[in-house]
């Protein structure tokens, strides 16, 4: 190997590695968010609630859409993460309801 080969692979390597600990950061926060969102779906289902909540995703979704505009990343991508997030967590809205 070329010492531009080895380069390469040390950057590489040092890279995924910093990809591994977003990652990681990603699953810590999804769960945090999830934690937070089951307490949402059983005071809903307390209170008898729908699980879902249209106006409030809609704003979210707007407001994601610009962050994502503002940090420079596809603003159609970060909503349709956050969608498949949403569906997500009416699922589990849902899921508490059912006796």
């Amino acid at each position: 190997m070329s010492g531009s080969t080895t380069e390469a692979l040390s950057e590489l390597l040092e890279l995924r590695g910093s990809i591994d600990n977003i990652d990681a950061a990603i699953i810590h926060m999804l769960a945090e968010r999830f934690r937070c969102t089951q307490k949402v779906g059983a005071l809903k289902a307390r209170h008898d609630l729908p699980p879902a909540d249209p106006e409030r995703e809609a704003t979210q979704i707007a407001r994601l859409r610009e962050l994502a505009v503002s940090a420079k990343l596809d603003p159609e991508f970060a909503e349709k993460f956050l969608a498949f997030v949403i569906r997500e967590v009416i699922r589990h809205h849902e899921a508490v309801r059912r006796p």
